[in-house]
């Protein structure tokens, strides 16, 4: 995006398994682009398209077939730590605290936690609206709440970007509504590069600069979306519905395809 440095390069990422006994299957397929610092880009696309290969790639836990990925120029060869990961479930510690369980990632990561972490996850709960629940536990939560302490545990030590992967399929619509409102509040205070993950489109264009369209697998761009609304957008509008419209169309083209293959 103009005025952004470049923090992702997709190059040409290819992804093929090679499962024993059977035929190879490729995931990802010429994937190229790129995701600028500070950008919030939403990847759709039908079932099946790659994206959690894509989420593997880009942690560094698999290796490309061919192509590469770059981290700020530098390519991605190992599992980094510089990365924040939401799932659709918070997979919280029952029996840890929410305090706890925002300062894992520092456990694992750095060993011992200091005064400075407790502060900086305490700051990050008020973030988020849960001032007075550090020291509640899971079970004491609802849905909404215990995604809110999984993105503190994604932020907690202070990522390049956060991957979001379906945050919010779990969740009841007013819910996914509000945490979509929410995530926008805490993208724009933290300044953060959020690559989202969806099914739900109309949630990609709310939250989303851009929105990258795959292709039935093997997943390759089909086109890369901008947003042009101002936030807050209403879902409503004839502009926010005719982009909607748009993606629905070019992803119903390969599902229609794929099933004419059959």
């Amino acid at each position: 995006m103009a005025g952004r440095d470049t923090l992702l390069d997709i190059q040409v990422v290819t992804k093929t398994y090679f499962p024993e006994r059977k035929a190879p299957l490729t995931a990802l397929h010429d994937l190229s682009f790129s995701v600028a610092n500070g950008e919030f880009l939403s990847l759709v696309g039908p079932s099946g398209c790659g994206k959690s290969t894509f989420i593997k790639l880009t942690c560094g836990l698999l290796p490309p077939t061919s192509g590469q990925i770059l981290l700020n120029g530098q390519p991605i060869t190992e599992p980094i730590k510089d990365v924040g990961i939401a799932f659709q479930a918070p997979i919280l510690l029952e029996w840890r605290t929410v305090l706890q369980n925002v300062l894992l990632p520092i456990e694992i990561l750095e060993g011992k936690i200091q005064p400075h972490h407790r502060e900086h996850a305490t700051r990050l709960l008020a973030l988020v609206g849960l001032n007075g629940f550090a020291d509640a536990y899971p079970r004491e939560l609802s849905g909404g709440m215990q995604q809110r302490v999984s993105i503190c545990r994604a932020l907690v030590h202070d990522p390049y970007f956060l991957l979001m992967d379906e945050p919010f399929g779990a969740l009841d619509s007013i819910t996914r509504d509000r945490m979509g409102r929410e995530l926008l509040r805490i993208w724009e205070q933290s300044g953060k590069t959020i690559i989202f993950i969806t099914h739900n489109i109309a949630e990609a264009v709310f939250l989303s600069d851009r929105v990258v369209v795959l292709t039935a697998r093997p997943g390759t761009v089909r086109e890369i979306v901008t947003i042009e609304a101002p936030r807050p957008r209403d879902p409503g509008q004839t502009a926010f519905r005719a982009v909607e419209r748009h993606i629905h169309d070019l992803i119903g083209e390969d599902e229609a395809v794929e099933e004419g293959a059959r």
